[in-house]
């Protein structure tokens, strides 16, 4: 986790030693939750090896996969955690996953201990607004081929880890449709 925050931020070796007290540890078995539907999310992980997913139900009840958390990622439902609301979603480990949980009263303590920690919760902010934007234009300019390539680009190691139906709902189409992008990728 503390590689995160120093790519965003020069900090001081104090600074960071902050984190020494305040990140605990845990580990997902493989289909096991880190968070529910429902529930209010009132964490951050990093994930030091695995696969999260984050999912909802649509109104027919059908699994949408809106997002995947690789090793050296960091997952959570932000949307929950900043507001305080219940969450909409469901994050899940794909495969058993190692992470570094730093909570809410924790990140709250380390805001409150100075400026380099308040611009950082800024910038991490600004971080994931813009995955988010991206993402949502993917939808709108590229093709599921293309969105796929991109994937593959980026994470080909664990794709291999994650059930085609995971990966096809993430893409916006059939698990058939997938089979077929994927022969015609690899």
């Amino acid at each position: 986790m503390k590689s995160v925050f120093e790519s965003i931020q020069d900090f001081s070796e104090e600074e960071l030693s902050l984190l020494d007290d305040l990140i605990t540890f845990r580990t997902l078995k493989k289909g096991e939750f880190l968070l529910t539907e429902n529930q209010v999310c009132n964490e951050i992980v990093f994930i030091e090896s695995g696969i999260l997913r984050s999912f909802f139900y649509n109104h027919k009840e059908d699994e949408i996969t809106n997002c995947f958390a690789f090793e050296n990622e960091l997952m959570a439902s932000f949307a929950s955690f900043i507001t305080q609301e219940k969450a909409e979603e469901n994050v899940q480990a794909l495969v058993d996953t190692k992470l570094q949980v730093l909570d809410r009263k924790a990140l709250e303590k380390l805001y409150k201990s100075g400026y380099n920690w308040q611009e950082t919760g800024r910038k991490l902010t600004e971080i994931e607004f813009v995955n988010l934007q991206k993402r949502m234009v993917s939808f709108q300019k590229l093709s599921s081929s293309q969105r796929y390539e991109e994937l593959y680009k980026n994470h080909q190691k664990y794709l291999q880890l994650i059930p085609l139906q995971y990966l096809a709902s993430y893409l916006g189409v059939t698990p058939r449709h997938l089979s077929r992008i994927r022969k015609a990728i690899v």
